[in-house]
């Protein structure tokens, strides 16, 4: 890659992760009011996939082809467009830029505000593939524990805990004070104990698990998944507004994604981590040049923890300004 360049993952078509090349591209410049940042790493959610896996799903993306790949990133500044003060080059930052964020550099508005378009300072203890994998699944799993409020004397059911939203999710609901059952396979249990979750298998049979382990009852419950998990909560008396979707829609149960997340939301989640009060596992980093393997193993969606694309060699916190 030179300085005139970028390499980027690329979809020449729609569909399967298998259509992904990676290419030289122009890089991208800093307008007005943007800045570039040199992407060190970029993390993988299921919605990448997702969005670019047929032309209608694109479209409401406003994706169009030829189409970049993955959303988290984190990096250096390396450029900063006129009327931006509050980024200067050197500094490490995360963020979040939709279907573009796995290349070897990405252009972000410096004030933006949704995970689409966005830049965050990257606090001092927290490395670059931790805070390549923060906007989605933190933004998610902050706005779903917006909605159910867990607290002391809670007793929240998660379904899906073991996923990449998971990781946040039943850490917050934990950090508030409310007891947590998280729902996975056997082969997870070890990991949602690890998070802090009680863990119990999903399937036929769940609400009966469920009241094995909580014979007081449950009080809330969030659907990182499917709806498994909804009808469970409401067959134990979880009332609907206790109740939250992610991956799905249930009439009359409150849905959460990302763009619901509080202000403020990402740079809470980046210091409870900087203080060590939050850990995210990486499950696996790759090359950009495995982007498919790394892609496939991410859409199976059994992975525990979060998977990162490297892209350039991760800077310690200690070393960013003087080595960019």
């Amino acid at each position: 890659m030179s300085a005139d360049t970028s390499t980027a993952a690329q979809l020449d078509s729609f569909g399967d992760p298998e259509n992904l090349i990676v290419r030289e591209i122009p890089a991208p410049q800093a307008g007005p009011g943007q800045i570039r940042v040199r992407v060190t790493a970029a993390g993988l959610n299921p919605m990448d996939w997702v969005m670019t896996a047929d032309p209608d799903t694109a479209a409401r993306f406003g994706l169009s082809l030829p189409v970049g790949f993955g959303t988290d990133y984190a990096g250096v500044v390396d450029q900063v467009g006129d009327g931006v003060s509050d980024f200067s080059l050197g500094e490490r930052v995360f963020g979040g830029a939709l279907s573009r964020a796995v290349a070897g550099s990405v252009v972000v508005r410096a004030s933006g505000d949704t995970a689409a378009d966005e830049a965050h300072h990257t606090p001092d203890g927290i490395d670059d593939r931790t805070a390549a994998v923060l906007t989605i699944a933190g933004r998610t799993a902050s706005a779903a524990t917006g909605v159910i409020k867990p607290g002391a004397g809670d007793t929240v059911l998660i379904g899906g805990a073991a996923g990449g939203v998971g990781v946040f999710a039943v850490q917050l609901a934990r950090l508030a004070g409310a007891r947590v059952i998280g729902t996975g396979s056997a082969a997870s249990f070890g990991h949602l104990r690890d998070l802090g979750a009680e863990p119990v298998a999903y399937g036929e049979g769940l609400a009966d698990r469920v009241r094995a382990l909580a014979p007081g009852g449950v009080s809330a419950a969030m659907d990182l998944f499917g709806t498994e998990t909804v009808h469970t909560a409401r067959e134990l008396g979880v009332p609907d507004e206790r109740i939250c979707t992610v991956a799905a829609q249930v009439d009359g149960v409150p849905a959460a994604n990302g763009a619901n997340a509080e202000p403020g939301a990402l740079e809470e989640i980046a210091q409870l981590i900087a203080a060590g009060r939050l850990r995210v596992p990486i499950a696996r980093s790759f090359p950009i040049e495995e982007i498919r393997t790394a892609a496939q193993l991410q859409a199976a969606r059994h992975v525990r923890g979060k998977i990162v694309i490297d892209l350039a060699q991760i800077i310690p916190p200690s070393r960013a300004a003087s080595d960019a």
